[in-house]
């Protein structure tokens, strides 16, 4: 893509990732052309959605159907006091337009359904980013990304404890990177989850679900320019109350009822 796409508000806008000799134009004006899929407006969701927009994603779809509760407001850093009780997307999508009014924002009230709809959405999208907060959720939106071929960066964060992982389709990059990229099912098997704890119940640190869904937008980003190296085929966890990290490797299961 060539130097002329951009104009010269957006070559200001995005100067500090155009000054990245990694990155450049070409990878700005990728990202300019890309569309991703965030599922789950909530802690994760914000951070990611946010930063996606400010770094010039041009087309975002976000998908909740909750609304804004006074509770949120703790973690949730793109809702406020004005807009409790408003639909969580269209909260976020004011947020994204207050940062940059350039990014298409596709802001879906609806709860994640398996099947046709949910596969339309994901189709669409260059990059799936789950920020979702339960295991029913997370196996369909995985189930779609690897059905479809599409990459899916998840995140997770409850208490003081947050993990990342990414999962690319097969053939993405090289039969290497297939190799060393297992599914989200592989990880966590569907049949091996017990009874979930909202974090309604258990809490959450407010800072933790920034940490969490800034780097679920950063490992997009380098996804769609593409550069540097994705954390697939790793599982990132980090405590917040010792602050401390732990990057497990992981495999595909040949037996995956998923991508086996």
């Amino acid at each position: 893509m060539g130097f002329s796409l951009m104009n010269d508000n957006q070559l200001l806008r995005y100067s500090r990732h155009i000054l990245l000799t990694e990155l450049g134009i070409e990878a700005q004006t990728r990202w300019l052309a890309a569309k991703v899929l965030i599922i789950g407006a909530g802690g994760l969701g914000c951070a990611a959605a946010l930063y996606l927009g400010a770094s010039g994603i041009g087309s975002l779809t976000l998908i909740d159907h909750d609304t804004v509760d006074l509770t949120n407001l703790q973690r949730q850093i793109a809702h406020t006091m004005m807009r409790v009780g408003q639909a969580k997307v269209e909260s976020l999508s004011q947020a994204i337009h207050a940062l940059n009014p350039e990014i298409r924002v596709t802001a879906l009230a609806e709860r994640i359904m398996v099947g046709p709809e949910l596969d339309r959405h994901v189709e669409a999208a260059d990059v799936v980013i789950d920020c979702s907060d339960n295991f029913t959720t997370r196996h369909a939106i995985n189930a779609a990304c690897v059905n479809l071929g599409k990459p899916l960066v998840s995140g997770a964060a409850v208490a003081w404890d947050g993990q990342l992982s990414v999962h690319l389709p097969r053939g993405w990059g090289g039969a290497a990177d297939e190799q060393r990229s297992p599914c989200y099912a592989c990880l966590f098997p569907s049949e091996s989850q017990g009874i979930e704890t909202p974090c309604s119940t258990m809490g959450v640190l407010a800072p933790l679900v920034g940490i969490i869904g800034s780097m679920q937008a950063a490992e997009a980003l380098k996804l769609l320019a593409p550069s540097g190296t994705p954390a697939a085929g790793r599982l990132i966890m980090v405590n917040a109350h010792r602050m401390e990290w732990t990057t497990l490797r992981t495999h595909r299961d040949p037996t995956c009822s998923v991508c086996g």
